[in-house]
C-alpha cells in the first residue's frame, strides 16, 4: 500500500500517480487483441476453438460450443434452496429497478403544430459477457441478462468461460436461464467479444455486447465499438472510500479487501480520509484482516500495486479527488454522507454511510453492477435498461403545419446549397 498525505512536500505530485495510467489503454493488450479480433474475423469457428484450448485449456469442436437444454436442466437440478432464494431476491430487485427506468414512448407538438415524438423498442438479439475464471461471477448473470428481459430483448446470447473439461459453473447455468437467457455458449475472453460482434457458422452476430471482463474483453469491446454497439467500457474493479472521522475502519477496509479480491491484479482501491487516525487504523485492519482471507495472494498483488491511502485536508478536496478518478464504486462514510455525495459527478455508484457495502451493490440491492471503470467513469454511467432499448424519432406533419415549416426549410436548403432539400417540401404544396 501507498500512503499519501497532503503535508507531503510532494503531494501534487504523488496524486498524479495515484490516476495511473488504465489497462482500457495499455498498448500491450491492445495489441494482443487486435490480434485475437483480426483471427476471429478471418477464422470464425476454428479461431474461437483455437483460443479456447490456448486460454482455457478446453479442447472442443464447433458443436461444443453451445450448452445444451439438458446441461442447463441439470444444473437447475442441482441448484439448491438457498442459491435459489438468493437468486430470486436479486432478480426480484433488480428486476424492479429496471421497471421504473425503462424508457417510454412520447409524443408532443412543436412550434409548427406537428406531431414529434420517440419510440423505444427492445433490440432484438443482444449479447452478455458473464465473467468465469477464478471468479464465477454468478451475480452478473442477474445484473445483466435480467434487464434484456425487462426491456423486451427476444434472443440473449450467454458467453461465458468454460473448465479444461468444457464445463460451465452449474451456479451461472442455473442463474442464466431463470434471468431469461435464450442462447448460451462455453467462450471466454477477447474471442467471445469477437465472435459476437462478428458472428461466426456457430454463433451470430448480435446488436449490442454488455457485461463486464477483464482487461482484454473490455479492450475487445473498445476496439469493435462501430462494428457493433456495447453497453460501457466495464473491466477490473476498482473502490475509493471516502471517509472522515465518523467511519467505522473496519467495515472501510473489509470493503477495499473485498473489492481488491477479483484476481486480475488491475483493480485499484483508494481511500481519500480527512483523519490521520482513521487512515492508521485501516492500514492495521487491512494487516489484520487479509491473513485471514482465502484469496489473498489475488487481494495482496493488488494491495502492493493499486492501493492508496491518502489524507486530505479537508472533505471538499476529497470530493475532488473522487471525481478526479472517477472511481466504478464511491463509498461516503462521513457526516451527512447524503449532501457530500451531491458533490460527487464521475462514479459509477455511490454507497452512502456505515451501513451500505459495497457488496450489496454487486449483489442484491437493485441496480446492475455493471459499472465504468479505470476512469472510464468521467464519460459513461452505469448499465440501464434503457440501454437494451433503441431509440427512433418519429415526425408526422399535416399540410397546414408543412406550411409553417417551409419558409425556414428553403432558408436553410438555400444557405447549404441543397436545392433539392428545398423543393422536396415545396413540391408538396403547389
Amino acid at each position: 500500500m501507498k500512503i499519501v498525505r497532503y503535508t507531503d512536500k510532494d503531494f501534487t505530485a504523488k496524486l498524479r500517480a495515484v490516476a495511473a495510467d488504465s489497462s482500457l489503454f495499455d498498448a500491450e493488450i491492445e495489441a494482443r487483441t487486435k490480434a485475437i479480433l483480426h483471427d476471429v474475423f478471418v477464422r470464425g469457428d476454428d479461431a474461437v476453438l483455437d483460443f479456447t484450448e490456448k486460454f482455457d485449456g478446453a479442447k472442443l469442436a464447433a458443436e461444443q460450443l453451445a450448452v445444451t437444454q439438458v446441461e442447463i436442466f441439470n444444473a437447475s437440478l442441482t441448484a439448491d434452496e438457498s442459491l435459489r432464494a438468493a437468486v430470486a431476491e436479486a432478480e426480484n430487485n433488480i428486476a424492479l429497478f429496471a421497471k421504473k427506468s425503462k424508457r417510454k414512448d412520447w409524443s408532443g407538438k412543436n412550434s409548427h403544430g406537428a406531431s414529434v415524438g420517440e419510440k423505444f423498442d427492445p433490440f432484438t438479439r443482444v449479447g452478455v459477457y458473464i465473467p468465469g475464471g477464478t471468479a464465477p461471477l454468478v451475480s452478473t448473470a442477474l445484473m445483466t441478462i435480467t434487464l434484456a428481459k425487462v426491456a423486451g430483448c427476444k434472443e440473449i446470447v450467454v458467453t461465458t468461460p468454460c473448465g479444461k473439461d468444457g464445463s460451465i459453473n452449474p451456479a451461472i447455468l442455473f442463474a442464466a436461464r431463470a434471468a431469461g437467457a435464450t442462447e448460451i455458449y462455453r467462450i471466454g475472453g477477447a474471442q467471445a467479444i469477437a465472435a459476437l460482434a462478428y458472428g461466426t457458422k456457430t454463433i451470430r452476430r448480435v446488436q449490442k455486447i454488455f457485461g463486464p471482463g477483464n482487461a482484454y474483453v473490455s479492450m475487445a469491446k473498445r476496439l469493435l465499438v462501430g462494428r457493433v454497439a456495447i453497453d460501457l467500457l466495464a473491466g477490473p474493479s476498482d473502490l475509493l472510500v471516502i471517509a472522515d472521522d465518523t467511519a467505522n475502519p473496519k467495515f472501510a477496509a473489509a470493503d477495499m479487501l473485498a473489492q481488491a479480491e477479483h484476481g486480475s491484479g488491475h483493480e485499484r482501491v483508494w481511500l481519500v480520509t480527512t483523519s490521520a487516525k482513521i487512515l492508521r487504523a485501516v492500514e492495521k485492519e487491512i494487516s489484520q484482516q487479509l491473513p485471514k482471507l482465502p484469496r489473498r495472494e489475488f487481494i495482496k498483488r493488488v494491495l502492493d500495486r493499486n492501493t492508496w491511502l491518502i489524507q486530505a485536508a479537508n472533505v471538499a478536496d476529497a470530493v475532488a479527488l473522487a471525481n478526479q478518478l472517477a472511481p466504478e464504486h464511491c463509498e461516503v462514510i462521513t457526516r451527512d454522507a447524503r449532501h457530500v455525495s451531491g458533490g460527487i459527478v464521475t462514479a459509477g455508484a455511490i454507497f452512502l454511510g456505515n451501513w451500505s457495502p459495497t457488496v450489496l451493490g454487486d449483489y442484491i440491492a437493485g441496480p446492475s453492477h455493471v459499472l465504468p471503470t479505470d476512469g472510464a467513469g468521467a464519460s459513461f454511467a452505469g448499465l440501464t435498461v434503457d440501454q437494451f432499448q433503441r431509440r427512433t424519432s418519429v415526425v408526422e406533419y399535416n399540410c397546414a403545419s408543412l406550411k409553417k415549416a417551409l419558409k425556414s426549410v428553403k432558408k436553410f436548403a438555400e444557405l447549404e446549397g441543397l436545392d433539392a432539400h428545398g423543393k422536396s417540401a415545396e413540391v408538396r404544396l403547389k
